[in-house]
């Protein structure tokens, strides 16, 4: 036995970490493709936008360490959601939201999070990492399990519930939102992942947190304005809940050029987000028509968010499929191991000529 494993927390050695797009295809050759280094990936697996993005930062003051929370970052996020300044908490991706949250509510080994796969990994992983239970309530037909979720009040310190959904797409109808937020007003906090709301902006529960307490909603410049590679966020709470996260996060959480690219997004690449998420949803809804039309396509999930998720009438063809495309250097994301979606596969809405050669190759 290594001595990583012997003075390790026990439950880590065997945990299995989160499987990103990234983790299952680095950026190096595909296995069992020799031709891989030849041709150009088509990367659908991972809900990026298409494109590539045209930033160029100063390199002043590159020497100091940057602002906690940087002014021109917050500023600009705060005109974008029209909430206060001492609301918002800038992250490392929303990502280190859930990580934050986690942490602050959660006693290691004593408290525990509730969720409602199939949804995002993240969730539970966080939860594993920090030593917090792991409550499932799972959906029913994509929406949730309320009467289920009744049980476990007083049972769990903080509610997870991502909408529009990942890996499903949906939205969760705002009247369940607001009775799961009333469920929990006393026991617990009540997380609203809108990773992909900008897919669907009037959807968006920011309203609710000047009326309820319990309420976090997670943001991300990942997805609609296409900054994934920045890893940039947002906590979106109560200014007494952003104190309280604003004691466990890194002192520096957020880099200097990241914010002054994300600053400048936010104040003035509006127009062109506005422009790129109207093109995804036209693509999207060409390519669910599109896969309707299939023989080996026996369902197409409703979607909010920049993705297409449907299930193969097989698994030998989910595994045809999906490893035809793979030999194309066209990657998706099998999605088929999450709860409730055998034989599932999900397609990111890249650019009109990457989703014209993923449906060649199918055809």
């Amino acid at each position: 036995m290594t001595i990583a494993n012997k003075l390790a927390r026990a439950e880590l050695v065997d945990m299995v970490p989160y499987q990103s797009a990234r983790r299952l295809f680095a950026s190096g050759d595909l296995s069992n493709n020799t031709n891989a280094s030849a041709n150009k990936k088509i990367w659908l697996n991972a809900n990026e936008a298409p494109g590539n993005g045209e930033y160029q930062v100063t390199s002043e003051n590159i020497n100091r360490y940057p602002d906690f929370q940087p002014d021109n970052l917050l500023n600009a996020y705060s005109n974008y959601c029209g909430l206060e300044r001492s609301q918002i908490l800038a992250t490392r991706g929303a990502d280190e939201g859930i990580e934050l949250i986690i942490r602050s509510f959660c006693r290691a080994y004593q408290d525990s999070i509730l969720i409602c796969p199939p949804t995002y990994g993240m969730y539970a992983i966080s939860a594993e990492n920090h030593g917090a239970g792991i409550v499932k309530v799972p959906l029913k037909n994509n929406i949730l399990d309320l009467e289920s979720m009744k049980s476990q009040v007083g049972k769990v310190k903080v509610v997870f519930l991502c909408s529009p959904g990942n890996p499903t797409g949906n939205l969760l109808p705002k009247e369940q939102i607001v009775q799961a937020i009333e469920l929990f007003k006393d026991t617990a906090i009540v997380v609203l992942d809108e990773a992909y709301i900008e897919f669907s902006p009037e959807q968006t529960s920011t309203t609710l947190l000047a009326q309820y307490e319990n309420v976090i909603v997670l943001r991300t410049l990942s997805k609609a304005f296409a900054l994934a590679g920045l890893r940039c966020g947002f906590t979106l709470a109560s200014s007494d809940i952003i104190t309280l996260l604003s004691k466990v996060i890194a002192p520096y959480p957020v880099s200097a050029p990241v914010a002054e690219i994300a600053s400048l997004a936010l104040s003035t690449d509006l127009t062109k987000m506005t422009q790129r998420v109207q093109d995804c949803n036209t693509l999207k809804a060409e390519l669910t028509i599109w896969l309707n039309e299939q023989s080996w396509c026996s369902e197409v999930f409703a979607s909010d968010a920049n993705f297409v998720l449907f299930r193969c009438t097989t698994q030998q063809e989910k595994t045809q499929i999906f490893d035809l495309l793979v030999s194309k250097n066209i990657l998706i994301r099998d999605q088929s191991k999450q709860l409730q979606l055998d034989n599932c596969l999900r397609i990111s809405i890249g650019s009109e000529q990457e989703i014209t050669q993923l449906k060649e190759v199918l055809s």
